[in-house]
């Protein structure tokens, strides 16, 4: 392993001017993926800015009904906390599907939403990976890409998110706060990973040296039926060939509230907008939920060993709709 220097800010600020005063620094929390790819040589920070001790590590209830969670909230504690389990089921479902349980004990929430692709061209030097090193060539797209993208993909790069939490945040229509130089923002979870398009090294619209301190679970979707489902090569620890969380409210036979995000198909946790169209207002039926899923789908561009994802995709989230709709009501 390379050398490296080590800090560890008192505050939030300290750590953001601790970034901006080391080029070549990174964040480190609960190094559940930085210092793996510090061990392959894929990362090679100059300065570990230590944030793991800081103080962002409760779940707290605000006066609207929301959650708000620190960003240094172990992934474990957060899928055991009772009002994420009663209110945001999907969300703790996604966190025990997510990795073994040692790993969920030291993996931070914004620690998880950071962490970067396992495709293994990434993770090998001797590879070309336009995410590693731009302009070198993507080498899983003639490669072995079984496990890669097929939606939003791009000539550049194939690779998929491998987050499970990020999906189900994304269909809860959470947001992600930042703090950094220019001082505090929000994103939507939904719109905080990039798709690849000519930069694939750009995995978030996170800005230099900026620094996660929390997620907001929205009021709106609390309490509201809600799964997550995830298909993958083995029964533990393993990351999702596809997975998807849905949202789902419905009020005399009808849609009326709905959120649908996949994992697994994408670079980023896509938001399904086609499927949440066609099904708000429409009936709750197994036909509604069919032909609302394959308006999403029909938009994949699957390669030559990874086209088994769409029918795999489709199959889950339709199980998932099917289990959160109420069951007709006898005639």
């Amino acid at each position: 392993m390379n050398g490296f220097g080590y800090l560890r800010p008192g505050s939030v600020q300290e750590a953001v001017e601790a970034y901006a005063a080391h080029p070549g620094a990174r964040y480190l929390a609960g190094g559940t993926n930085l210092v793996d790819l510090m061990k392959l040589g894929v990362e090679r920070p100059a300065v570990l800015i230590d944030v793991g001790r800081l103080p962002l590590g409760t779940v707290e209830e605000l006066p609207d009904g929301s959650l708000r969670v620190g960003a240094t909230v172990r992934n474990s504690d957060l899928a055991a906390d009772p009002r994420v389990r009663d209110r945001y089921p999907a969300l703790s479902q996604a966190l025990l599907a997510g990795a073994s349980g040692q790993l969920r004990n030291a993996a931070t929430t914004g620690g998880n939403l950071l962490q970067r692709t396992r495709c293994p061209y990434f993770q090998d030097l001797d590879k070309p990976c336009n995410k590693r090193e731009p302009g070198s060539g993507c080498g899983a797209r003639e490669g072995v890409h079984r496990d890669h993208a097929v939606l939003g993909h791009s000539e550049h790069c194939i690779a998929t998110n491998p987050s499970d939490m990020a999906v189900a945040l994304a269909a809860l229509d959470a947001q992600v706060e930042l703090y950094g130089t220019e001082g505090t923002r929000r994103l939507p979870a939904a719109e905080f990973h990039r798709l690849p398009g000519e930069h694939p090294e750009r995995d978030t619209w996170i800005r230099p040296g900026e620094l996660i301190t929390g997620v907001l679970l929205p009021a709106a979707t609390a309490g509201v039926p809600s799964a997550y489902r995830k298909a993958r090569d083995r029964a533990s620890y393993a990351f999702a060939l596809a997975s998807v969380a849905v949202v789902l409210r419905v009020a005399e036979g009808v849609v009326d509230q709905v959120g649908v995000a996949f994992g697994g198909l994408a670079h980023i946790p896509w938001r399904a907008r086609h499927t949440e169209l066609a099904l708000l207002g429409a009936p709750a039926t197994p036909e509604a939920f069919e032909g609302a899923v394959a308006l999403e789908l029909a938009h994949a561009e699957p390669l030559r060993d990874n086209a088994y994802k769409v029918p795999l995709a489709r199959n889950l989230a339709l199980d998932v709709l099917n289990r959160l709709a109420p069951a007709p009501a006898p005639a």
